[in-house]
């Protein structure tokens, strides 16, 4: 397996372990930690990484409907790009874990950002078996972080 270097994979990499540096080290930007506290400031920023788990979907949309098939290195690039700074979106709207079903949809996110990273682009190897399994795995934990947004949503709107 040789590890091949690409951009959007380092710049995911920094920004992942920089988020988990300041969620272990507890370092706080008491500015954000005031924002985060404010119900507007939560559902604008909810609704931008519901807007950002959504737009990523967009990715299979050009592999499955043919006429959009002509988009999909674009839409491919993108999504790596995106995915990338997806550390990024959460911060802005959460710098914690959060507990429950947030703990377990901030684990599935998280460990689906860092598999999005280790795409096959980085791995370089043309094993099918591993193809295979790195896109079901990938695609399945999507799957469950979009079930968690939807899940997640209607609870705030039901509770407020």
């Amino acid at each position: 397996m040789v590890f091949k270097s690409n951009k959007s994979t380092l710049l995911g990499l920094l920004l992942l372990t920089v988020y988990f540096l300041q969620f272990f080290l507890k370092l706080d930007w008491s500015w954000l930690s005031h924002l985060q506290q404010q119900e507007i400031y939560k559902r604008w920023s909810g609704v931008l990484l519901a807007t950002f788990i959504l737009f990523q979907w967009l990715l299979t949309f050009t592999r499955v409907i043919k006429n959009w098939r002509k988009y999909n290195i674009t839409i491919q690039n993108l999504h790596k790009w995106l995915g990338a700074v997806s550390p990024l979106f959460f911060y802005i709207h959460s710098t914690q874990l959060g507990y429950g079903y947030l703990l377990l949809m901030s684990y599935v996110f998280l460990f689906n950002t860092l598999l999005g990273y280790l795409n096959l682009d980085v791995l370089k190897n043309n094993s099918d078996i591993l193809f295979k399994g790195w896109m079901i795995a990938h695609v399945a934990l999507s799957l469950i972080i979009t079930f968690l947004l939807v899940f997640h949503v209607s609870m705030v709107f039901y509770y407020k």
